[in-house]
Order: C-alpha cells, then structure tokens, then sequence
C-alpha cells in the first residue's frame, strides 16, 4: 500500500491511498466466507459454496462493493499511522480509482491537530485577588452551623425575611387559571429567593391567613416566559431559633469540647476554601493568558460539531420546536441570533483550549497514572449519583473513557503550567503553587502511567 499527504490548511490533509488488489486477498476471502454462509446454493452446504458460484450468483460487483468497504476503515487507519499525521473527527473519504484486479484508490481529507508554538512559561506573570480570613468569615460558618441545630417555632406575627411559611399559590395568565402553577401546603424559607420572582417580597408582612397578588413571569411548563398574577396565601409562621454558641453547643455540633477550638476548626476550613478558590483563579488566569499568547489554528469541522452539540442539547429540551426554544430565549431576555454567536464563542474557545493543553501534554510528556485516571472516575461518578462500576459502564457504551483521559491529561499539562509562571496576589505578595498544584517537576509514577489514551481520546 502506496500512501501520501498533502497539506489543505493548518488543520486539514488529504490522504492519498493506493491499494494493489493482491494486498486485498485476505479481504475478499473474508467477503467469500461471509456470503457463503448467507447464500444458499443447491448442493452445497451453507458457507461451503465456492467463490466462483458465488460471483456466478450475486456478480463481482457486489462482491467488490462489499470488500471496498470492509477494506477501507483498516487501509485509513494504515495510512494514518504510516504518515503520523494526528487526526481529529471522522475523515470524508473518496474512492477515485477501482480497476479490478489492479488497483483501488481513495482519498480521505480530515481535520489534524495543528501544529503550535508554545512559550516560554517563566515568561508568564498573573496575578490574583488576595485573601484574608477575618473574624467576619468564621462567624458567618458559625450562623451557618448553629442554623442547622436551630429548631422552628409557630409564631403569631406577620412574615419576616428569614421566616420558614407554609403557603398556597395559584396563577392566571390572561384571567385563565393555570393548572400547573396552583399549590397547597408549600414549605419556603422567606429570603432564600428559590421559587417565583417577587415572592419573597410579597410575602413580607403578610399575616396567617392573608393573601396578596403580584405579577411574575412563569419559567416552566405551557405558559413559561409569559406574565401571570400570582396569588400567595399564607397558613402558617414560624421563625427559627438558634443553639446558643457556646462550649455546650460546640460538643453537640462537632467532636470538640470548646468553642475557641470549634473556630480554630471552621477558620482552617475557611482558609482551605479561599485557598481552593484562589487555585482556580490562578488556573483561569493562566489559562488565559496562554490563549491569548499563542495562536492556534481552528479546524471548522471540530468547532461546527461542538457548535451543532450544544444546539441540539438545547433545542431537545422545547421536543426540537424552535418557535418554543425562541420564547424562552426572549423570556431570557435574549434571542436566538444572541444565543447562536455565543456558542460559536463558547465552542472555539472549547476547541483551542483543548488543542493547546494537548500540545502542552504532548511537549511536556505528561502522563496519567492509572490512580489519577481511577480518582477521576470514582468523582465523576458521586457527582452523578452512580457506583462506580455503573459509571464506567455507561461511559463505555456511549464511548468517552477517552474524554475522561484527555481531560485529566489536559488538567495535568495546566497544572504543569501553573508551576512554572509568576503568580503574585493584589496585596503584592509571591503566591507559591506549589501546594496548589505540586512542584513543576512532580509527576505520577511512571511505571503506573496510563503511556496512550484510548482510541477516541480526541
């Protein structure tokens, strides 16, 4: 086999193919095997039948379509591995040439990584917000913690901000009822701002048994993005008493005897969240100035299939009707040209991330070792709920353990970044990654390293 590149743009080749009929024997013996055992022909058993008669029968066109096409998915993959070309997306393949007993050619323009010129890291300086933990911040987890323990008691008052009611609500639009939207015995906390628009506010003041009306605009169901009247009814009151905080209470809410060692507790966790937050702003900032540094070609077949993602997962939520997925963007306050040139944004930003981090990877040959792909997994699957073993056979079927390698691969080739660059916060000071992000030189144990991503890692 005979094959050569030729180079279309930065992210795209055509790959010139030319298979000599002999290197296709294997091919049509499999095809012969195949159709012998789906052919029936007198006197002879099923997939006994010899070629001849079953070219006789069927015609060597269709024996010669079939071994074309069992032939060219192996003789692409060939070609690509012999040109060392690094394809992405799926290849438009052209047959242009098939003398039978000869010769048979294709071509196959596909989009490829483009080729990308990195910087100097040391050269890269950001800097991020600074952090303190005050007195402000573990009072606010100790509001937090006694408000769990608090219990609620009815009170004969109207409403509060911070109440918890039990209400009833109904809606019309346009003075028809509207079904859906009535409710009897509904638990909301005033304040929280977790159900309808203009709630909270209406609420406030009203006593058990008084109702009042305000207008909002409904977010789900036929009538979603529309104005109706909301009639609010209150049943019940009640406020909620806090623990006082005190030596008894840190015992009952924690494993320590005082409440100084309690706030020596909660200031450590506070610090270790603002240390979190500051790490990905670090990381974002970075990330940042590495894609505004380096240019990096775009292929539109990879950006077009993100854009096309994105927009049938959205428009698959209004049943694929397009009028219905337009209301609900200008109930947004947006429309639909809006949300078509922010996707395309968001997508080629998506693509020339994950391009750069690859090059990042690939120049720092950055491994994953088989825990870091492991922690990986067992996190994506509580966030979705799933065991682990469950987890992993849904992201097999629908084929994306590679997606999962790629992105841990990416993350690490970021964080390898990171470690290199100056980072100062607002205040002036040095931030050291290092706890962050680990030692720039810092990598997983070789010989547990995951060396190749899985087939569809693209």
């Amino acid at each position: 086999m005979k094959s050569t590149v030729e180079q279309l743009s930065p992210t795209r080749v055509r790959i010139n193919v030319e298979v000599p009929f002999e290197e296709l024997k294997p091919d049509f013996d499999r095809a012969y095997k195949a159709l012998a055992k789906q052919v029936r022909i007198p006197g002879f058993r099923p997939g006994k039948a010899p070629a001849k008669l079953l070219e006789a029968r069927l015609g060597r066109g269709a024996i010669l379509e079939q071994v074309v096409n069992d032939a060219l998915p192996g003789r692409y993959s060939e070609a690509v591995t012999t040109s060392e070309v690094k394809v992405i997306g799926q290849p438009e393949i052209e047959i242009t040439k098939i003398e039978d007993g000869q010769e048979l050619a294709f071509t196959a323009e596909v989009d490829v990584r483009p080729e990308i010129t990195l910087p100097d890291y040391a050269s890269i300086a950001v800097t991020v917000d600074a952090f303190t933990v005050g007195d402000e911040d573990i009072e606010e987890q100790l509001q937090s913690l006694r408000q769990r323990f608090g219990t609620l008691t009815g009170v004969e008052r109207p409403v509060q901000d911070g109440d918890f009611v039990s209400i009833d609500l109904s809606a019309t639009v346009d003075g028809q009822e509207v079904a859906e939207a009535a409710t009897t015995g509904l638990s909301h906390e005033v304040g929280s701002g977790q159900l309808i628009e203009g709630l909270d506010e209406a609420l406030v003041g009203l006593s058990a048994g008084e109702s009042k009306e305000f207008t909002s605009k409904l977010v789900a169901g036929e009538h979603a993005g529309k104005d109706a009247v909301i009639t609010v009814t209150v049943q019940t009151v009640k406020e909620r008493e806090l623990p006082e905080a005190d030596d008894e209470f840190a015992q009952l809410a924690s494993e320590f005897d005082t409440l100084e060692e309690l706030k020596d507790d909660l200031r450590g966790r506070v610090e270790r969240v603002k240390k979190v937050q500051q790490a990905g702003e670090i990381r974002d900032k970075v990330l940042d100035t590495l894609l505004e540094q380096v240019e990096v070609p775009l292929p539109e077949a990879v950006v077009k299939a993100e854009i096309d993602a994105v927009t049938h997962d959205a428009v698959h939520g209004f049943d694929h009707d397009e009028a219905k997925f337009a209301e609900a963007l200008e109930a947004q306050g947006s429309t639909r040209e809006e949300f078509d040139a922010d996707t395309k944004q968001a997508a080629e930003k998506s693509v020339k991330t994950q391009l750069l981090l690859d090059a990042i990877a690939e120049a720092e040959g950055t491994q994953v070792g088989q825990e870091e792909l492991t922690e990986r997994i067992l996190f994506q699957s509580q966030r979705y709920g799933l065991s682990p073993e469950q987890f992993i056979q849904q992201v097999q079927q629908a084929g994306q353990l590679g997606a999962i390698f790629a992105d841990v691969r990416r993350g690490k080739a970021l964080a390898g970044v990171v470690g290199q660059v100056t980072v100062t916060d607002s205040a002036g000071n040095s931030v050291d990654t290092t706890e962050m992000f680990g030692a720039p030189a810092d990598s997983a144990d070789e010989d547990a390293a995951v060396e190749t991503a899985p087939a569809d890692a693209e």
